[in-house]
């Protein structure tokens, strides 16, 4: 692929609330660019985007889909994410695929809750943002409104390129022909001169060359300067559309095309080389000849083609008998074969080059956020964390039918490699297998997935809340195991301190013994009877997290010590200093966001008080409804939706997210503790 070549792609995700048109958006373009007859429909069950049976059942978007089309020689690749606050985690996967992130929002429904996180995740992913505003042909006085609060959402950079006229059936431009007519609402001529002076901003000798001649300073001439504003987050351009009817889209195309960034003019994606502490940045060029480099941003498990790979190229060309690695695997594959996806159809194409959204099939190796290349130098690379918050509604599943245990286990295998937002834990203090995900649409799509496709049937249970243990102090412990059974017997001591560390920072394991009285062989045995101690937990059976062990002393016999001695040893020593160093039960708080009508903010209010919450504040939305923002314990919000339906008439809805771990109050954990018994040693 050629220079020329990559300047000609553009990728662009929509991301947006439910019922904000994103699906029927990408329709009209594909309609609109020539690559399909004519725009299918989200009711109808018709659309490109939408192809999974449940989607067309609910008439919503439950997964990424990627489709493309070529105007005027340009490349243009989508990607449609679901809007559901459910799966939002979704929506952030994508983001790594592509330069710009498009918020598509309805100018009927107006701000809805969740597009404060899209658009952070965005900005933490270094993309361009923009704003789409959909379903124009409504009233002007609400689009005015809309632009308003987006304004004060995001700030004075979210500046119009076009405005809406006769009543939403057309689109005036604003930035590179401003001579319009009249419009619904505000002035082109003023747009016109807020969005220039927003761009010459970023670049001292445009700003003076457009102070001394405005009328010389062209959209040419502010193209760099638009680009780097975008780059920046200096600017969020917005457009307004309709894509029931095609009004604005020729507009939105135009915007696409000359003003948003090709794979060469965004910026370059956040990949690292090493880990930890020890990861630097790592540069990626959008370079057709050098080493390829992508990465796996989507995993579909198909019955009838296998494991399928959704990557971006963002360095290299790749080509059917490509041999690429998977991280830090030291064995490659081949590819057999390279789509382009279309929906859910697949075209094979004989090779793709940086900005490519491509797939591979039947690698059953691949993963989600994999790193493939075809050179050992690019074995540690990977791109930093998508910002997604952890899974919390939780759900303990046991098998419907005696014997099905493998065929859960299986189903629940392939589905958490599609979903980088569920998770399967196996709770080995409660024996419960525990599915987690971001809210009840979320799991109850599992649960049917489960059913429909892998015929794994289940029944469900509320699951045991994840407590977490630590301690609040600093403290040494010490034990001998000595064991003599005729034979050769057994021998270890050990010496260890314990100090706490800061919330969520996990666990250390240090070795700070000298002389060679644990000899350095039985120091990994040491701290395997650390880490058995830390998932069993001390006082109420819960995993121990946020502590630094140091092993300093202890003693060894010549022919009596053994592994397990300083297995034993070890768990034993950081037992007794755990119990001497004021340990405690942490519990998961969460941050809610209710959606409720105005009339029913007292009664929720005072619920979520009740249970233990703290309230943050509240939002107006348009429609009489209000967004009550709070934090609280996630185990007092069990069962929490049947609660606000009864509250609310049925009328309301919730998100919630995970904050933070905090100390569970005294009379709780004394429940906790008095619930536990210790398992008894052998």
């Amino acid at each position: 692929m050629t220079d020329k070549k990559i300047e000609s792609v553009r990728n662009i995700a929509l991301v947006g609330p439910a019922g904000a048109g994103k699906t029927s958006l990408a329709e009209m373009l594909l309609a609109k660019t020539g690559a399909i007859n004519a725009p299918g429909s989200v009711e109808r069950g018709t659309t490109v985007c939408d192809f999974d049976p449940k989607e067309r059942e609910l008439k919503h978007s439950l997964e990424t889909a990627v489709c493309h089309m070529e105007h005027k020689g340009t490349k243009i690749q989508v990607v449609d994410t679901p809007g559901y606050p459910d799966f939002i985690g979704r929506s952030i996967s994508v983001l790594p695929a592509v330069e710009t992130a498009a918020l598509v929002l309805s100018a009927q429904a107006g701000i809805e809750t969740g597009i404060r996180r899209l658009m952070e995740a965005a900005k933490k992913s270094r993309l361009c943002r923009m704003i789409v505003i959909n379903k124009i042909d409504t009233e002007p006085e609400k689009l005015g409104l809309l632009l308003n609060e987006v304004q004060e959402i995001f700030g004075n950079r979210c500046l119009p390129l076009n405005l809406p006229a006769e009543g939403g059936t057309k689109v005036y431009d604003c930035f590179f022909s401003p001579d319009g007519g009249d419009t619904d609402f505000s002035s082109i001529a003023e747009a016109h001169e807020r969005i220039v002076d927003q761009v010459v901003e970023v670049d001292e000798e445009l700003m003076e060359a457009y102070l001394e001649s405005p009328d010389d300073v062209g959209p040419e001439q502010l193209h760099d300067a638009f680009e780097k504003a975008l780059r920046e987050g200096h600017l969020m351009p917005v457009c307004f559309v309709s894509a029931s009817t095609g009004a604005g889209i020729d507009a939105f195309l135009k915007v696409v095309i000359e003003l948003l960034p090709n794979p060469l003019e965004g910026n370059p994606p956040p990949f690292l080389r090493g880990d930890g502490d020890d990861a630097r940045p790592a540069e990626v060029v959008a370079d057709p000849k050098r080493h390829v480099i992508g990465h796996v941003f989507k995993v579909v498990v198909d019955p009838y083609v296998g494991r399928m790979g959704v990557f971006r190229i963002h360095q290299g060309t790749v080509t059917p008998n490509t041999q690429l690695y998977i991280g830090d695997a030291r064995k490659p594959f081949k590819v057999s074969h390279l789509f382009r996806l279309q929906g859910k159809d697949m075209d094979e194409i004989p090779s793709a080059g940086p900005g490519d959204i491509c797939a591979v099939t039947k690698v059953e190796e691949i993963q989600y956020d994999s790193v493939l290349h075809d050179s050992h130098d690019e074995d540690n690379f990977h791109l930093r964390p998508a910002a997604m918050s952890p899974p919390m509604m939780g759900l303990a599943i046991e098998p419907a039918r005696r014997g099905d245990e493998q065929k859960i286990s299986d189903a629940l295998s392939k589905l958490s490699a599609e979903d980088p937002c569920l998770t399967v834990e196996h709770r080995a203090s409660t024996n419960e297998t525990v599915v987690l995900g971001m809210g009840d649409l979320h799991l109850r799509m599992i649960l049917e997935r489960m059913k429909d496709r892998y015929n794994a049937e289940v029944v469900t249970h509320p699951p045991s809340i994840p407590y977490k243990e630590t301690i609040n102090s600093s403290a040494e412990g010490h034990y001998r195991h000595k064991k003599q059974t005729g034979g050769a017997g057994q021998f270890g001591e050990v010496y260890l301190r314990v100090d706490r560390m800061a919330r969520g920072s996990g666990f250390e394991f240090l070795n700070k013994v000298v002389g060679g009285t644990i000899p350095g062989q039985f120091i990994p045995a040491v701290e395997k009877g650390v880490r058995q101690a830390l998932e069993m937990g001390a006082i109420a059976g819960y995993p121990l997290q946020d502590i630094q062990v140091t092993v300093y002393d202890g003693k060894h016999h010549p022919v009596d010590s053994k592994e397990v001695a300083f297995v034993t040893a070890g768990k034993r020593a950081f037992l007794e200093a755990i119990s001497n160093a004021r340990p405690v039960v942490l519990e998961p708080m969460v941050t809610v966001d209710v959606t409720i009508p105005s009339d029913s903010v007292g009664n929720v209010t005072g619920d979520l008080s009740s249970r233990r919450g703290r309230i943050l504040g509240n939002t107006t939305l348009p429609g009489d409804r209000v967004v009550v923002h709070g934090e609280a314990p996630l185990a007092e919000l069990q069962n929490y939706q049947s609660h606000l339906k009864s509250m609310t008439g049925g009328a309301g809805t919730y998100t919630m997210d995970f904050s933070r771990y905090e100390p569970v109050p005294p009379n709780v954990q004394q429940e906790l503790v008095a619930r536990y018994e210790s398992p008894q040693e052998d």
